[in-house]
Formats: structure tokens, C-alpha cells, sequence
């Protein structure tokens, strides 16, 4: 036995002891969400599990207590005693293997318990059953975005509401997140800015690939076309300082995708300062500002998103530095802004990809696209695309240590409070 190595074996067993604990926790929980899966894979299951997609109207009040109380019989009992009997094998494993405080590995099973006697109570109606272990569906305003690893109200109110085939989790979102069902984008609504561009129409053409609605949003006065040849999308003509123009129209949407820019490449004078500065950083400012007053409910805190390419120049040379200065002001808005957003606020942060503001790229906007997606339905919040190794190391140090220091020194405000930004007019 390790306990026979002295102290040192002792901490080692106690250590790998309680991690075995974890671990049957996180088994069952990964059992929780296999069986919400198939539950709605397999029909005999699903014919249980659709009591519970019955019970809740959208602001989450049940529609009625005799059905609220058939669910948990039907759906929440059984898939607690999937659980609790699955919970067995960790233990068994442990027993087996002669592993040292092998007791610990019950964990899961007494975890599964507390659900087991909560379903049962829900069922049986006992008062207060429901405040006290159904956390997820209690109604009342939103407080919070929707949880990045932990399931909270607004992330399960999208599996009700926004899309029954997607945020299946109950606890964890792990599973979601490997499975690319974190973020649904069938159905949405997607505004695209710099939709001319490369990047734009590549996005536009992987968005619809994947069930969703692109809208154009372009200063060309020519629909966009996708790459494929596909018929015109949707197209929406605006101009960079006429952005309160979109006002209206961005009540509609459910994601921003804010991806327009300009490179004036080895310039310096006073034009194009002022053209980088307003087309990369205050033109985008304005408009995720417009789009952040339109998020009023709870319907728009859970689903709607901004998306905002700032690029890798935030933390890496560019080698046209006004480019850099411009896309790291920007960056350093959103990540300040995100600091009390009413929605989930994502960062594109691109390597160099072929473009017309960059011929030189060495990916192509149609691969950078697709991973852009690939990482955006797995709920990654700041989606890193590039060839550079360092960009994965630096970029996460510099924005936790620029969102602290905003954090710290700077005050919060409403996130019920949205002020509609003024623009000023276009740069001559």
C-alpha cells in the first residue's frame, strides 16, 4: 500500500483518491447529458422526455402544476436512475483495482441521489421542491449571459426555446462544447459586415451551409454573391458614419458579425490615421453599440451574439502599423465593453488569410471560415484562426490581463442600460 511510503504515500493516495471522486462525479453527469441525447434520438425515450418540453412556456412558468409534476415522473426520475445505476461502475472499477480509499468513488452515486429525491419531490409537489432543486427553470429576468462551462438559466432556456436539438447538457457544458451543439446557428438570422470582402462572403456561404439566414452588409451598391455562385444573399447597402441607418434593421438580427475593415498599409499622414482609426475601431464601436441597445428580454440575452474581427494585430505585428493601432483599439473597446454586455460578445482573432487587404494571406477565407464556425458552436469565446503557435499563447494572457485591469480600474454599468452611440460623419 502507498500508505506504507509515509506521509508522502499517504497525500498521494488521499490526492488520487479524491480526484477518483471527481471523476464519478463528472461520469455521471456525462450519463446525465448521453441519456438527453438519445432521448431525443430514440423515440420511445423521447415519448418520456417530451413531458418535460411540455411543462414551461417561454418566460419559463410552468403551464400548468399537474403537468409540471407528471414531467419529473416521466423524464427527471427515470434519467436519475439511468444515473444512479451507471454511477455503480466507477465504484466497481475502484473495488477492482484495490485502489486506496476506494469508498470515494461512491461520490457520483451519492451526487446522483440528491437528484433522484429532487425529481421525486418535484413530482410528489412537496412545497418549495421546485425553488430548492430546479434552478434552471425558475422564471424571472435574466441576471446572467449564458454560463460558458456551467449550465445556467439562459443556457437551458435556449434548449427549450431556441433550438430542441442542441444545449443538451444539465450541469456542465462539456459535453455541448464536443458534440458543437454549445451555439445553434439554424435559423439565425446573421448580419455579415465587409460582405464584399473574402472573409465575408466565405462567412455568408459556411453560415448557410449550416441552416442559418446571412444578410449582407456591404458599401457596394451590388448584391453579394457567394463564392459558389449560388443566387445574391440578402443585401443591405450602408455607409461607414451612417451606421444609426441600421438601427432598425439590427432589431431583426440575431448575430453581428462585425468583420469590415481597411489597410492603408505603409501610410502615415493625418487621412489615413483618421480612415484607419474610423473604419477599424469607431465604425464597429458604433454599430455593436447599436446592436447592444436592441437586447431587451430575455429571448435577446440568451440568443443574441456579436461577433468582432480584431485580428491577430492585437498581440502580433502586422507589419503595417496603423492597421495594428486601429485593430488594438478595437480590441481593447470590445474586451472593456464586455465587461457588463447585455450578450455574448466573441472575438475573431485571424491570422493573415488571402484577402484584397492582404494578397499576400497564406490561408484561405473559405478554411478560415469554416473554423471560425467549427469554434463558435462550441461556444469558444474568443475564436483563435492562424498559422503562429504564439498567438494561442499571447493572446490569452494579454486579454485576461487587459479585462482585469479594466475591471479594476474602471466602474460597471446596467447592462439594462444601452446608450445609443452618435455617429459623426464619414471621414473626406
Amino acid at each position: 500500500m502507498l500508505a506504507d511510503f509515509g506521509s508522502d504515500g499517504v497525500l498521494m493516495a488521499w490526492s488520487g483518491a479524491i480526484a477518483v471522486a471527481l471523476l464519478s462525479v463528472l461520469w455521471v453527469e456525462l450519463v446525465r447529458d448521453i441519456y438527453h441525447v438519445i432521448s431525443h434520438a430514440w423515440p420511445p425515450l423521447y415519448r418520456l422526455h417530451v413531458w418535460h418540453h411540455r411543462v414551461f412556456r417561454r418566460d419559463l412558468t410552468p403551464v400548468s402544476m399537474e403537468i409540471y409534476r407528471q414531467a419529473h415522473w416521466y423524464n427527471d426520475v427515470p434519467e436519475a436512475l439511468v444515473m444512479l445505476t451507471l454511477s455503480a461502475l466507477p465504484l466497481a472499477i475502484a473495488i477492482l483495482c484495490q485502489w486506496p480509499h476506494c469508498w470515494l468513488a461512491s461520490a457520483g452515486s451519492l451526487y446522483t441521489f440528491s437528484f433522484l429525491l429532487g425529481a421525486i419531490a418535484r413530482g410528489s409537489g412537496l412545497a418549495y421542491a421546485d425553488e430548492l432543486t430546479d434552478i434552471t427553470h425558475r422564471p424571472g429576468e435574466f441576471q446572467q449571459l449564458p454560463g460558458h462551462w456551467w449550465v445556467n438559466r439562459p443556457y437551458h432556456w435556449r434548449h427549450h426555446f431556441d433550438d430542441q436539438q442542441a444545449y443538451y447538457c444539465g450541469t456542465l457544458t462539456l459535453v455541448d462544447k464536443l458534440m458543437g451543439t454549445a451555439l445553434s446557428l439554424s435559423g439565425k438570422r446573421v448580419a455579415v459586415t465587409g460582405a464584399s470582402g473574402s472573409l465575408g462572403r466565405a462567412l455568408l456561404q459556411a453560415l448557410q451551409a449550416r441552416g442559418a439566414k446571412g444578410i449582407a452588409l456591404t458599401s457596394q451598391s451590388e448584391p453579394v454573391v457567394l463564392p459558389d455562385g449560388s443566387v445574391p444573399v440578402q443585401t443591405w447597402t450602408w455607409q461607414v458614419g451612417q451606421e444609426a441607418e441600421l438601427a432598425a434593421a439590427l432589431e431583426k438580427i440575431d448575430i453581428l458579425i462585425l468583420n469590415h475593415g481597411v489597410n492603408v498599409h505603409g501610410d502615415r499622414d493625418a487621412a489615413a490615421i483618421e480612415r484607419s482609426y474610423e473604419i477599424n475601431a469607431f465604425s464597429q464601436w458604433r454599430l455593436l453599440e447599436l446592436f447592444l441597445s436592441t437586447v431587451r428580454t430575455n429571448a435577446d440575452k440568451a440568443t443574441k451574439e456579436v461577433w468582432v474581427n480584431t485580428s491577430e494585430a492585437e498581440v502580433n505585428p502586422a507589419f503595417s502599423p496603423l492597421y495594428e493601432l486601429s485593430k488594438r483599439t478595437l480590441g481593447d473597446l470590445v474586451t472593456l465593453r464586455r465587461l457588463d454586455a447585455p450578450c455574448i460578445i466573441r472575438k475573431l482573432i485571424l491570422g493573415p488569410f488571402k484577402s484584397n487587404l492582404n494578397p499576400i494571406g497564406v490561408m484561405s477565407a473559405d478554411w478560415v471560415a469554416r473554423q471560425i464556425l467549427n469554434l463558435a458552436v462550441r461556444d469558444t469565446r474568443n475564436i483563435i484562426v492562424t498559422i503562429n503557435p504564439l498567438t494561442y499563447l499571447a493572446f490569452p494572457v494579454k486579454e485576461l490581463a487587459v479585462s482585469r485591469y479594466f475591471r479594476w480600474f474602471t466602474q460597471g454599468r446596467s447592462r439594462h442600460t444601452v446608450p445609443t452611440p452618435t455617429p459623426e460623419p464619414p471621414p473626406s
